[in-house]
Formats: C-alpha cells, sequence, structure tokens
C-alpha cells in the first residue's frame, strides 16, 4: 500500500524544501504536509504543480500545526537552525532543543502512533528531548523515535567508494554511536564490499567521516550547512520506513535509538519492522581501532543524552 501521509516540519527551510521535493517524487508518498513558521504555502503550492500522486498542502505558523499532523504515519523534523562557519553541533543546543521539544510536544497530542524521524541537531540532544516528551504526553513508543543520520552512512558510504573506485550505490558502511565528531563511529572493518586501508589512511577516513558535516559548512562560507545530502538522506531513511511499514522484508538503516541493551541511546544498524517496530542488529566483532573510537566516544554521548533529558524535563 503506497498510502504514506508523510509531515515535514521545517518545510521552508534549506533541508525541508529538497526533502518536501524527493518525498513529492516518490510513490511511496500519497499526502504531504507541509509546515513552518513562514513561507509553507508558496512552498507547496510550487510542488503542488509537480505531476507526481502527492496531495500537497502547506501549513502556517502554530495554530495550524494540529491540523497538519493529523492522520499522519510518519513525521520528519529538520526544523531549526543551521551550523555557521565556527560552530559545532552542540552550538545549536538552545536554539533548536526549544523548537524539537515544541514540535513534538504537538506530535504527542496530534499523532502518537506516527513514526518520529528528528532530522534537527544535535541529534545526540534532540532524540533524548523527544524521548522525554513522548513521555510525559504517556505515548512514548522508542520504537517510533529515531535520529536520522543516515548521511553519515551515505558520507562514509561514497568516500569509501572515492577512494577504492567503487559503485558507492554498492558500499555499504555500518555507523554506530552519536552523531556529532567523534561520537560519529564509521566500521569499516564491517563494509560490503570487504575494504582493506593503511592504518594511516583509515585513520584520515574516519577523521574526514566524522568532520564531513564541517567541511561543507566551511566550503559555503557562512550560507548554510549540509542540506542538500542531508535532504537525501532523510528522504532515504524516509522511503525505508515506509517500505517496512508497507511488510517489505529485511530492510537495514542505521539510526539513532534507544537501546535498552545498554541503557542509553546509541546509533545501530535496524531491521526494521512492520508497523513500528525494529530490531537491533548484532554489530559482531569490531576491530582494537573501532573499540577504542566506541570508548572515546562514550563519555561525550551520555552528556549530550543527559542535558536532552534534562532540558525536556525543565521544558514547560
Amino acid at each position: 500500500q503506497n498510502n504514506a501521509k508523510v509531515a515535514v516540519l521545517g518545510a521552508s527551510g534549506g533541508i525541508g524544501q529538497p526533502l518536501s521535493l524527493l518525498l513529492k517524487n516518490s510513490p511511496l508518498v500519497s499526502r504531504l504536509s507541509l509546515y513552518d513558521i513562514a513561507h509553507t504555502p508558496g512552498v507547496a503550492a510550487d510542488l503542488s504543480h509537480i505531476e507526481t500522486r502527492a496531495n500537497v498542502k502547506g501549513f502556517l505558523g502554530p495554530e495550524q500545526l494540529p491540523e497538519c499532523l493529523k492522520g499522519c504515519d510518519v513525521v520528519v523534523i529538520p526544523a531549526g537552525v543551521p551550523r555557521k562557519p565556527g560552530m559545532t553541533r552542540d552550538d545549536l543546543f538552545n536554539t533548536n532543543a526549544s523548537i524539537v521539544a515544541t514540535l513534538t510536544s504537538a506530535c504527542a497530542k496530534h499523532c502518537p502512533e506516527a513514526m518520529i524521524c528528528v532530522i534537527s541537531n544535535p541529534v545526540n540532544s534532540t532524540i533524548p528531548i523527544t524521548s522525554e516528551v513522548f513521555k510525559k504526553h504517556g505515548v512514548y513508543n522508542p520504537n517510533r523515535i529515531f535520529g536520522v543520520t543516515t548521511l553519515d552512512i551515505v558520507r562514509a558510504n561514497a568516500f569509501v567508494a572515492e577512494l577504492k573506485g567503487l559503485d558507492p550505490a554498492r558500499v555499504s558502511v555500518p555507523v554506530i554511536g552519536g552523531h556529532a565528531g567523534k561520537t560519529i563511529i564509521p566500521l569499516i572493518s564491517q563494509c560490503t564490499p570487504k575494504v582493506d586501508f593503511p592504518q594511516d589512511q583509515l585513520e584520515k577516513l574516519t577523521g574526514r567521516i566524522q568532520e564531513a558535516g564541517t567541511e561543507v559548512v566551511k566550503a559555503k562560507a557562512g550560507a548554510g550547512s549540509a542540506t542538500l545530502s542531508m535532504a537525501y538522506a532523510g528522504a532515504r531513511f524516509v522511503f525505508s520506513l515506509v517500505d517496512a511499514m508497507n511488510g517489505k522484508e529485511g530492510v537495514i538503516e542505521c539510526a539513532f535509538v534507544r537501546c535498552s541493551s545498554v541503557n542509553i541511546s546509541v546509533w545501530k544498524p535496524l531491521m526494521l519492522r512492520k508497523i513500528g517496530n525494529f530490531n537491533v542488529i548484532c554489530i559482531g566483532k569490531i576491530t582494537p581501532f573501532e573499540e577504542k573510537m566506541v570508548a572515546e566516544a562514550m563519555s561525550e554521548l551520555k552528556a549530550s543524552i543527559k542535558k536532552g533529558e534534562e532540558f525536556a524535563k525543565n521544558f514547560k
């Protein structure tokens, strides 16, 4: 059943517009609800002229948010401010935390059964915020809340393919950990097809994957952050999610999710299941280099999670 009703919250922004275009272009989507605090009627009108079946409607401002969310199967949240040169993802916390808490609170009220896909940075904190908000409303289901971190997998695939002369579409690198700096842990040892790099090249490649967002921020020289590649990655995750909801077997993506086995949110490959369920896939044996990265990432990851949880508890 290719009848997914998808909402994009932050649809007029740098990620939101190309993401909405990709969703409009998909036969999986039947209804596309676009929300923002400015320009959504124009974005919706523009997209509605495209000759694909998804019905597009724009919603403007907080008073129209409940109507936007009503009946949605999937909600994607790219809303917030982008990074500028010299900023870390965590520097966005004060602004984006409030935006995510407000939007996810509306989701908890008006579409509590929907799949919630959060793109807004810092993801290491915005997913804990979303989880706490849903708990406050008594509708928390960890199987329905995802931090969209697909962009780091997309980047890892592209960079490995470039170095090895492979077709990027056939390269698959799992990434675990979080979605900021050293918490991004690409498992090159688990790459399909198998690849090998000398240690110095492996360290350089890993560093590039971890800092790829900064690479784009610098290249755009103050004009924004990774918007087009993030829109592609966000759409890829949504399509995988909808495929799984439609009953497709063996759908695997990485995401930042609640993982009870380690009692904190971690980013792991998921086997997506039909209607709001997933199994966390066992990674298998990793190399000493990768184990060291995991150990070094944990304190920062735990601090970011705690920061998000505490913000949500005090949010009115």
